[in-house]
């Protein structure tokens, strides 16, 4: 039957489109397919993330290393030699203290992360200390002077001192860099994503 002219035709809920019915393919609790491909993808890439290492890259890595055999070379060349125990004994000993933790600062920035029985970031904080201890040493014993050396104080045109203290702030600044710098994961591909801070690395 034909709708009379001028008639109001009568709007039904069967007439309006129901906006809330699920797209094909869709989950039957109202979501989207789209929004579920999404979520799949995310949690298969947050998958690959198995594997991190810390930023620096291996040539900064190996700059810190250098800088830190650097330190050793220094105060053997400023104590005679390998076999040579500057006097004060207390100070022939410290000169050994820094000459190994050079060599071991080296090794552990150069190793290879799965090979490490230390964090990335303690190397770093090796090489901060490695670094401010003979700086402040040698400013005292330049100033104030130390016990048992007496001799020092003043001497501040010592040129190896000089390159001493060049070498150990350089280890400093490259090494605080390092500790400030956010830590990111590398994944196959060439994907990084830096990490969450005070996340596990």
């Amino acid at each position: 039957m034909s709708a009379r002219p001028g008639a109001q035709s009568q709007v039904t809920p069967s007439n309006v489109l129901n906006t809330n019915a699920p797209v094909s393919g869709a989950s039957d609790t109202g979501g989207y397919a789209v929004t579920q491909q999404s979520l799949a993808s995310t949690a298969l890439r947050d998958a690959v993330y198995t594997r991190k290492v810390t930023v620096p890259d291996i040539a900064v890595r190996i700059a810190g290393a250098m800088l830190a055999l650097a330190v050793a070379a220094v105060h053997i060349a400023d104590q005679g030699g390998v076999t040579t125990l500057t006097s004060p004994d207390w100070i022939g000993w410290g000169y050994r203290l820094i000459e190994v933790g050079g060599v071991l600062t080296a090794l552990v920035l150069l190793l290879p992360l799965p090979s490490r029985l230390v964090p990335g970031w303690a190397a770093w904080a090796a090489g901060v200390l490695l670094g401010v201890g003979p700086f402040a040493a040698y400013i005292l014993s330049r100033s104030v002077g130390l016990p048992g050396d007496p001799g020092d104080v003043g001497n501040w045109g010592y040129w190896v001192g000089t390159v001493s203290l060049f070498v150990e702030a350089g280890l400093v600044i490259l090494s605080l860099s390092m500790l400030k710098a956010p830590r990111q994961s590398i994944v196959p591909g060439g994907l990084s994503r830096p990490s969450i801070p005070g996340s596990s690395a």
